[in-house]
């Protein structure tokens, strides 16, 4: 049997505190901060005043294959940060640092209190209220300022004060900061307590030190212990399953500790540092609408860009292996999984960063031109990933026409096929290998081969999340769909000047009425984009009660000539005598084939028009959703 990467020994607290002190014991540089408040530090040591569990602890031994770049336990002196750690911390940094901070250091601990305002606090233990077993023991752990007077009334009453060690033996207050080292205290206390009459008193610490104070000292926390040949996947993987109390660990986190190894801050090119813009800022305000802080990218998350470049860098180990002869199950995968990111060198970030960077830029571009402007309405958030590769790819190829045409064609059969919405490692590293190809004339990409879009999926599309719901709204705007009131195309200006949003044709009043369900009424194929001010024309009313309101006007809006109008409802892919008629179900059948038509056109492939299987969209509260969607555009 293959031997464990991990022991589970129990250590002494002292010590563990004393190794982080000198730099022994150290965090990985991705950790978070400290950022315990007053009660949890109070808790935390009610729980060990009691030997009570406080959970293990996880550590990586130094070195080996994962190597990250070390950083001292906050708070420990210079020189901690001069020392190469024996092991570094993955599981259980606030608890030791918190411990660190209060029982060790010897300083005034700076926290934060529940409404997470800055304090200092020195912390007490209340002799008499910790042998009292009917008292509750956290509020015998006693929170007290930095010149260790405790005020009310404002400020202006003291009613503890601990500004000197006799006060502390007066009130019988034992500083945590010396609950590993109380014989110098307890001879104070003795002396101050000297005396027949005060035998009691002086009995009452030597229970207490016994009771209390002893747990302390042979305090034994068990930790995990991770040797050296422990791989990065594992590392990642095990620390997101047990580190519940700190933040998750994720790929981008663990190769910005690999490359700080190797002096490469990956956080600063990412996030920026000193008024410095860094990449995911630069990306969200890309094509940034007017009045937006952010753009159609500002969703890329850090490890989405890490997945493109990996994406070439697993190419290129492919080719190598392929120049060297090597085949079939011999060849390297291409993908961006995480396993991938784990190993993704510096070198080929570096080589890769740029052009990638370059490639998300020309998404927005692509997307813009799609009419597909806000976050809200884009169809897969994922299918950035290889569309930036690609682009990243093919460079300005893609501005050519024939190339344009086949991206375009391509990315609608992504979103009707229905395709990037789970398991997409695969998918992703197919598009990237097979879509560059057949633009240079090679075999249609996958993705296009296994698109099949049943006919009858268009009543079922009711949700907004739906990836082809988003897709018809983009598409009826990109093929030139006029708003019903200013006759204008949805271009980027009038799409953001006008709060233009998907509709309902026959509004949701008139269908109540009529006791038509919902699952028919609020299908795609009863929406369409419209502006903000024709929806509140369009109200509940019947359309043909509407339309007569547009071509008479108002005050707002001027007249508009009936055969105007249709050409407006055209636009749409209404028929504008089934929609003057109120005829809705047969409104809804021809409207049903004209946005087949629309799709089979943009994906060119034909629907399926077989027996449907069960993947309809989840009800949702349009009323509500568009209401929502209203006012935080207006």
């Amino acid at each position: 049997m293959p031997g464990s990467t991990f022991q589970t020994n129990p250590y002494d607290l002292n010590k563990l505190l004393d190794d982080c002190h000198r730099g022994i014991l150290q965090l990985p540089d991705f950790q978070r901060s400290w950022v315990w408040d007053e009660d949890r530090i109070r808790s935390l040591i009610a729980s060990i005043s009691r030997a009570f569990p406080i959970g293990a602890l996880m550590t990586l031994d130094n070195g080996g294959d994962v190597n990250f770049k070390p950083r001292p336990i906050e708070g420990t002196p210079a020189e901690a940060k001069q020392m190469v750690p024996h092991s570094l911390l993955l599981d259980g940094q606030q608890r030791m640092t918190s411990l660190y901070q209060v029982a060790w250091r010897g300083k005034v601990v700076e926290t934060v209190n529940t409404k997470k305002k800055k304090i200092k606090r020195w912390f007490y233990i209340d002799i008499r209220k910790t042998l009292d077993p009917f008292f509750d023991r956290e509020d015998a752990i006693i929170g007290v300022p930095e010149d260790r007077v405790l005020r009310t009334d404002f400020g202006r009453e003291a009613v503890l004060d601990l500004s000197s060690v006799d006060q502390e033996y007066a009130y019988l207050m034992y500083p945590v900061s010396r609950v590993f080292d109380w014989d110098k205290w307890q001879d104070g206390f003795d002396k101050h307590w000297r005396g027949d009459e005060n035998e009691s008193t002086r009995e009452e610490f030597r229970v207490f030190k016994r009771q209390i104070l002893e747990n302390f000292k042979y305090y034994r926390v068990p930790v995990i212990a991770l040797d050296r040949s422990t791989p990065k996947e594992a590392v990642c993987v095990v620390f997101e399953k047990v580190n519940t109390g700190g933040k998750p660990l994720d790929a981008f986190e663990l190769v910005t500790a690999m490359y700080a190894s190797e002096g490469h801050e990956l956080r600063k090119d990412w996030y920026g540092d000193d008024g410095i813009k860094g990449r995911h800022r630069r990306l969200a305000e890309t094509l940034r609408p007017p009045g937006l802080d952010t753009g159609i990218l500002a969703n890329v998350a850090n490890t989405d860009f890490l997945q493109a470049i990996s994406l070439f860098y697993t190419r290129d180990l492919r080719r190598a292996a392929e120049s060297a002869g090597k085949k079939g199950k011999e060849l390297p995968a291409v993908t961006g999984n995480r396993q991938a990111l784990l190993n993704l060198p510096l070198e080929a970030y570096k080589k890769y960063e740029l052009p990638v960077e370059r490639g998300f830029e020309q998404v927005a571009k692509f997307l813009h031109m799609l009419h597909i402007y806000r976050i809200f309405d884009l169809p897969y958030q994922s299918q950035i990933i290889p569309l930036a590769a690609i682009l990243a790819d093919i460079g300005d190829a893609w501005e050519h026409e024939a190339n344009r045409a086949k991206l375009v064609r391509w990315y609608w059969n992504g979103v009707f096929g229905e395709l990037y919405g789970s398991a997409i490692d695969t998918r992703i590293a197919r598009d990237f290998l097979e879509v560059p190809v057949w633009l240079k004339g090679g075999p249609e990409p996958s993705t296009i081969s296994e698109t099949m879009f049943r006919a009858d999926r268009l009543k079922t599309m009711r949700m907004r999340v739906s990836a082809a719901y988003k897709g018809v709204n983009a598409l009826l705007m990109k093929e030139g769909a006029q708003d019903f009131r200013s006759g204008q195309k949805f271009d980027h200006t009038v799409f953001f000047g006008e709060n233009v949003d998907i509709h309902h044709i026959f509004p949701k009043e008139w269908c109540k009425n009529e006791k038509i369900r919902p699952d028919v009424y609020d299908s795609i194929i009863n929406k369409t984009p419209l502006s903000y001010k024709t929806n509140r024309i369009i109200g509940g009313l019947a359309p043909s009660d509407y339309l007569e309101i547009l071509q008479k006007g108002n005050d707002e809006t001027p007249c508009i000539a009936p055969d105007r109008l249709d050409v407006y409802l055209a636009s749409h892919l209404i028929n504008p005598l089934l929609l003057r008629a109120n005829r809705f179900y047969d409104f809804m059948a021809d409207r049903q084939k004209r946005l087949l038509s629309l799709i089979e056109q943009a994906t060119g492939r034909t629907a399926y028009y077989g027996e449907i299987v069960d993947d309809e969209d989840v009800e949702e509260d349009e009323d509500v959703f568009e209401a929502e969607r209203t006012i935080s555009a207006e």
